[in-house]
């Protein structure tokens, strides 16, 4: 059974068949949606932005996906970062709890897993269960890479989960066009994961420069107050943030406080 979700029969011809798109449809879609992702994305936008983008489009581009949510799975805790309905997040956050289920399964193998609700009761019972309780029938969770210079060094970021009414839902084909668009978006959140590092960078360097001038304000009214050069009045600060247990800034800032009060 574990073999059969991790990657599913691949003999399959992935045609049409029980009145589904045929492949030149499906592929129509996907292509489609791709664009409209492109065309909307701009380089300066936050990373839970652009992967609220990458859910919204990726609606779009696959039968019988009713949903869609993506996972950032990160050395803290996995979460939700975008879904096209919320009331599916309960799925997703059932697997974190627990510590299993396919979204964790394809985000641990980088391996796209299908599980058809109903099969996977000994595997994965909160997923199983939560699924049942919402409806899902079945679901698609295919891992998303962020692109690296070198092959082989992508870095994970998480995973792409579609979720379906139909158990019929997704084959072989639907699986290759997810891995092409999450292929071709990894550009797009890999821009906005650089413009949040690069904006958490700037935020840190002003937040150092705020510090910074008003611990040499304090270090100015220090000097004046008891007559010592610059050397001595940090002294005096670095004392007094120890034994209060207190950030330097916090302390520098108390002591401005209180000269401007009194």
């Amino acid at each position: 059974m574990a073999d059969e979700t991790r990657a599913f029969d691949r003999s399959s011809s992935g045609s049409s068949d029980g009145g589904r798109p045929d492949a030149l449809a499906r592929l129509d879609e996907t292509t489609e949606a791709l664009t409209v992702l492109r065309d909307s994305f701009t380089g300066e936008e936050p990373l839970n932005t652009a992967l609220q983008r990458l859910a919204d489009t990726a609606a779009r581009a696959i039968p019988d996906a009713d949903a869609v949510t993506v996972s950032v799975v990160d050395l803290a805790q996995p979460r939700t970062a975008a879904s096209t309905n919320a009331r599916f997040n309960e799925v997703d956050e059932k697997q974190y709890s627990a510590d299993r289920g396919p979204c964790l399964e394809s985000a641990r193998t980088l391996q796209a897993v299908r599980a058809v609700v109903g099969e996977h009761l000994d595997e994965w019972p909160e997923f199983e269960a939560s699924a049942s309780e919402h409806g899902i029938r079945a679901y698609l969770s295919v891992p998303v890479l962020l692109p690296a210079s070198k092959p082989g060094e992508e870095k994970h970021l998480g995973s792409l989960n579609v979720y379906s009414y139909t158990a019929a839902a997704f084959d072989p084909f639907d699986e290759g066009l997810m891995r092409l668009f999450t292929t071709a978006a990894s550009t797009t959140i890999a821009s906005a994961h650089r413009w949040k590092r690069t904006s958490d960078h700037i935020a840190n360097l002003e937040q150092a420069l705020v510090s910074r001038a008003v611990i040499d304000q304090a270090k100015g009214v220090l000097m004046a107050v008891h007559s010592c050069d610059a050397d001595e009045a940090f002294e005096m600060l670095v004392e007094q943030s120890q034994h209060e247990n207190t950030k330097l800034r916090d302390v520098a800032k108390n002591l401005l406080d209180t000269v401007t009060r009194s």
